[in-house]
C-alpha cells in the first residue's frame, strides 16, 4: 500500500454481474470518459461512494456494489485527492493490479433520479473543463 489512509474494507461499484473470486483488471474504458482506456482499477472504502460509481457506470444493467480486496499495491486515487481535494475525503484508491470480488453488498444507499441526473450534469461540465481531466 503506497500512502493509502486506511486498510478497508473496500468496495467497487459497477453494472457488471460478477461472481465471488472474479478478478477486476485495468485496461477497460473509463465510465466517465469512454475515449480513455484506464491503466488502473478503482475502488473506495465508502460503500455509498461505490454505489454512486455503479449508478454512473455505462450501460443499462442494474448497478451493483461489491466488497473487494486488492491483490497488490494500491495508492490514493489522484483524480479525487490532493490535485482536486485536500487529502482523500472520498477514501478512493486505484491499483494497476487486479482486485478480487469477495461479496456483493446490498445495503448501499441509492440515489434519487434527480440526484443522479445532477451528478451526470456535473460530470458533463467537468468533461469540458481541464479540471475534469482524468489522471491515468
Amino acid at each position: 500500500m503506497s500512502g493509502a489512509l486506511d486498510d478497508g474494507p473496500f468496495f467497487h461499484g459497477t453494472k457488471a454481474d460478477l461472481k465471488l473470486g472474479d478478478l477486476l483488471t485495468a485496461g477497460f474504458r473509463s465510465n466517465y470518459r469512454p475515449e480513455i482506456v484506464m491503466n488502473h482499477i478503482y475502488f473506495t472504502a465508502v460503500a455509498d461512494g461505490a454505489g454512486l460509481a455503479a449508478e454512473l457506470a455505462a450501460g443499462d444493467a442494474e448497478p451493483r456494489v461489491y466488497l473487494v480486496e486488492p491483490t497488490g499495491a494500491f495508492e490514493n486515487d489522484p483524480n479525487v485527492t490532493d490535485r482536486k481535494f485536500p487529502g482523500n475525503p472520498t477514501r478512493s484508491y486505484r491499483s494497476a493490479d487486479p482486485i478480487r470480488i469477495v461479496a456483493e453488498v446490498t445495503d448501499w444507499k441509492r440515489l434519487t433520479p434527480e440526484a443522479l441526473q445532477g451528478w451526470r450534469e456535473r460530470l458533463a461540465v467537468l468533461a469540458q473543463d481541464e479540471r475534469g481531466e482524468i489522471i491515468n
